[in-house]
């Protein structure tokens, strides 16, 4: 949980999905901006995107860890327009 983290600790945190796959129930990741947009990835490359508050989520399934990486980042920067326009799902499955 670290706030105003560089975008080089991203990878890092990806990688956190790999350290204990038995956890089940630790098995996501998430970014979050002060805007209150979140990001959390599962094991599989599994994205949801939503707004803390309003809700609205969204994903996407077998996304690859470069294209997570891109989407951490802009959030983080809070480009949430472009991330918006992505090829989302509604809901979470």
């Amino acid at each position: 949980m670290d706030c105003d983290p560089p975008l080089s600790s991203l990878p890092t945190l990806l990688r956190e999905l790999d350290d204990r796959p038995e956890d089940t129930d630790h098995g996501s990741v998430a970014v979050s901006h002060e805007s209150e947009w979140c990001m959390s990835v599962s094991r599989g490359g599994y994205v949801v995107f939503e707004h803390l508050e309003r809700g609205g989520e969204r994903h996407m399934r077998d996304v690859p860890d470069t294209k997570i990486i891109d989407l951490w980042s802009r959030l983080a920067l809070g480009d949430i327009t472009s991330i918006e326009a992505e090829p989302w799902q509604p809901g979470f499955r």
